[in-house]
């Protein structure tokens, strides 16, 4: 049956068309199972009905047949949202005849709804003249057909190929950068891809290795002027994108494999496919979002270089007026080479919400969308609306909705000016309290970051990326020039350097580990504790980048309990006396760090007290401690509905924390990606957080925000969702409270 059910999926999946799929699938099925009627009926929103769209067996008469939601057999299908099997069809008390199909001649009756996503989009249907219940099998090999098929069903519905879809097409994506755009599509089908590079050798291998010299300079010459144009519009962390990809390319280990392919006869473009793609999975099978998009930067450079092999100069467009940017996959270049007043917004088939060139598009302001399943010839030149909130793609929308978003461009463009307004000044409340907010860094390998006027320093700089961009452990002095760089650009503000948080599921290249639950696995302060070689090289670098500074402290992650948080400080004991015996010696004086810890393990938060003398601040990662708490991968698609930074849950143990950090004179502050949404940084300062760590596009807006809220209302606020038995209602009463105060504007984002 499996041989079976394979070829029924293939045959149905390679259609043309939705029509043509659905009548080779009754046909196949009737084949495969031996029976003597096959039908599948699909949704038509408008209608409310079940249409009949194919059939073996029954006749289908001129007219469209159609079974309203609440009708026959197969309603009840549709509303039990199960299967439905009966020896004897007429005798059920929901059976509905429908004239002129001949399904009266047909007794037995098995029907099983087609369901993706928790949404039923057909029901999928087997009968037969002889009165008889269906077997446990037959009932199972429906029942993963069905399965199979929602996945088929749910694409032609995305492709606007559904009965019943009118007023234009409705697809959707992850929201990379939020903003409206209204432009006319323009699709990008000149860009080299990786994949279609085939193995090939060379005859003359200085020729290619020529060819691969001239077009590494190429790309070189182009992320060096790229960099330069947006010299004067972008902070310079968000620059350091176009340095990490200057980087890699002056890096020695990567010329030296690149070069070793063309020297062992390959031919430079099957050198670069294969060093690119060696380089890049190490990244791609991290299930950490941040690091796995960094795959993404080393598959763009490769392809950047295969563009350079075939191309002295870029391909230059004109436009005459901006046009929404279709790509199979975003790259920074790409946005770049388009001037800022030609590109309205960005859609890309392939991305993620996390890769340079989604953080490039949220500096530049420009909406974008990563993974939206759209064929180009369809969306080509057609009017589109990009809804970078919601990650929705609209094409060839009604008036109506046209005139919707029209209206929402226009709030958009008045409120992005109003939050640049008093962007220095220190954030505060409607009433005067003050709010600290601190950023997320450790954007690249790079460490050329600006001071921002806007902040009061660094919340969480992540160590990981240089250790992950080289080939062995970086050393003592790398580590420390790396430090140092980054604390003298933020002189007098406060730079938190959270210790390594690598293992499981974010390997080194040159430290395999292989486990099969990486995010309950070796990670952390449990790897590095195993090896404490390289945490106090680690933190001997930190503390010798902050002589003369003095504004370092040191975050430990992962810490799920107190012997952990005591071998850590013992060590971090050793390498302080082991720093200041070397800056004495050198006529200077190191000043201790403060020393914090991460929550977001759930056991450390029932042993708050014993914090108490043992650290000076925690730090909540409300990203993990979710996760831990709901016990939810949110980078899988199947469960990403359960991750719910808002499940009353994950809210009463963010109390929890800071009641019991206030009692205890321990300073607190979130570093998740909460602290950085409106709804979620008022709710937080609502229950007493003074300080907030985001990345930089939210500052503006959390600022904004605050100062239109007061401390009391906050507070209320809080006091009101924390009874909350749900957190669709937390949601909801932190939605009425931003809108009430005009500043619906920010958050019609959420999906």
């Amino acid at each position: 049956m499996l041989t079976q059910l394979r070829e029924i999926v293939e045959k149905v999946a390679s259609a043309p068309t939705l029509l043509e799929a659905l009548d080779l699938l009754v046909v196949s099925i009737c084949q495969a199972m031996k029976t003597e009627c096959c039908s599948v009926y699909i949704v038509h929103e408008h209608r409310k009905q079940y249409m009949l769209m194919a059939t073996q067996g029954l006749t289908k008469p001129s007219y469209q047949v159609g079974l309203g939601f609440d009708e026959g057999l197969v309603g009840l299908v549709g509303r039990q949202a199960e299967p439905v099997n009966v020896a004897d069809a007429r005798q059920h008390p929901n059976f509905k005849h429908i004239p002129g199909t001949n399904e009266e001649t047909f007794r037995s009756f098995f029907g099983t709804p087609i369901i993706h996503q928790r949404k039923v989009l057909g029901v999928l249907v087997i009968q037969q003249r002889d009165m008889r219940e269906f077997t446990e099998s037959e009932e199972s090999f429906m029942v993963t057909l069905a399965a199979q098929l929602a996945v088929i069903l749910a694409h032609a519905k995305a492709q606007g190929m559904w009965p019943g879809q009118r007023d234009g097409l409705h697809l959707t994506g992850s929201a990379a950068s939020t903003g409206v755009a209204i432009a006319k599509a323009w699709w990008d089908d000149n860009q080299p891809r990786l994949e279609a590079v085939s193995p090939a050798s060379c005859l003359d291998r200085e020729f290619e290795q020529e060819r691969l010299s001239i077009a590494i300079e190429m790309a070189s010459n182009e992320f060096r002027r790229l960099r330069k144009r947006f010299d004067s519009e972008l902070h310079k962390d968000t620059l350091a994108i176009f340095d990490l990809f200057s980087h890699l390319l002056n890096d020695p280990m990567l010329r030296k494999d690149l070069f070793a392919k063309v020297a062992g006869g390959d031919q430079a473009e099957w050198a670069v496919r294969q060093t690119v793609e060696a380089y890049s999975v190490r990244f791609a099978n991290m299930k950490d979002d941040y690091l796995r998009e960094r795959a993404h930067d080393i598959r763009e450079l490769g392809q950047r270089l295969l563009f350079f092999l075939h191309n002295e100069e870029g391909v230059e467009h004109q436009w005459d007026a901006p046009i929404v940017l279709l790509t199979r996959e975003l790259t920074a270049a790409m946005l770049a080479s388009i001037p800022r007043d030609k590109l309205a917004a960005v859609v890309a088939q392939e991305g993620a919400a996390n890769s340079h060139a989604a953080i490039l598009s949220r500096a530049l302001g420009i909406p974008a969308i990563m993974g939206v399943d759209f064929i180009p010839e369809k969306v080509h030149n057609a009017l589109v609306v990009v809804d970078g909130y919601r990650g929705d793609l609209l094409i060839e929308p009604n008036r109506q909705i046209l005139a919707e978003y029209k209206r929402l461009l226009k709030e958009e463009n008045e409120l992005a000016a109003l939050v640049e307004q008093d962007l220095d000044k220190a954030a505060e409340t409607e009433d005067q309290e003050r709010i600290y907010l601190y950023l997320n860094a450790g954007l690249s390998a790079d460490t050329n970051i600006a001071v921002n006027k806007g902040v009061d320093g660094v919340g969480l700089y992540r160590t990981e990326v240089p250790f992950l961009m080289q080939r062995s452990f970086p050393s003592e002095e790398e580590q420390a020039a790396q430090y140092r760089s980054i604390l003298a650009s933020y002189p007098g503000k406060s730079v938190v350097m959270r210790t390594l948080d690598i293992g499981g599921d974010k390997p080194l290249p040159y430290l395999t580990i292989e486990e099969d639950n990486p995010f309950l696995g070796w990670r952390g302060i449990r790897f590095t504790l195993d090896h404490p070689e390289i945490f106090l090289i680690q933190v001997r670098a930190m503390l010798k980048a902050s002589i003369g500074l003095d504004n370092m402290d040191i975050l430990l992650p992962m810490i799920s309990g107190i012997p952990e948080l005591d071998e850590s400080k013992a060590l971090i004991e050793r390498a302080f006396h082991e720093v200041s015996a070397y800056a004495a010696s050198k006529g200077q004086v190191l000043k201790r760090p403060k020393l914090g810890i991460m929550i977001e393990v759930p056991s450390i938060v029932y042993q708050l007290p014993a914090l108490k003398g043992r650290v000076d601040f925690i730090s909540v990662g409300s990203n993990d401690l979710t996760q831990y708490l709901l016990a939810v991968d949110r980078n899988n698609s199947r469960v990403a509905s359960v991750y719910d930074t808002f499940h009353p849950a994950v809210i009463q143990a963010l109390k929890h924390i800071q009641d019991t950090s206030r009692a205890l004179s321990i300073p607190v502050s979130v570093c998740g990606e909460l602290a950085g949404d409106p709804l979620g940084a008022i709710l937080l300062v609502g229950m007493g957080y003074r300080s907030l760590s985001m990345n930089t596009r939210n500052v503006a807006k959390i600022k904004y925000v605050l100062r239109h809220a007061s401390l009391a209302d906050m507070t209320q606020l809080a006091y009101q969702a924390l009874q909350a038995t749900f957190g669709q209602d937390v949601r909801q009463m932190a939605t009425a409270f931003v809108e009430q105060r005009g500043m619906g504007g920010f958050i019609r984002a959420g999906k």
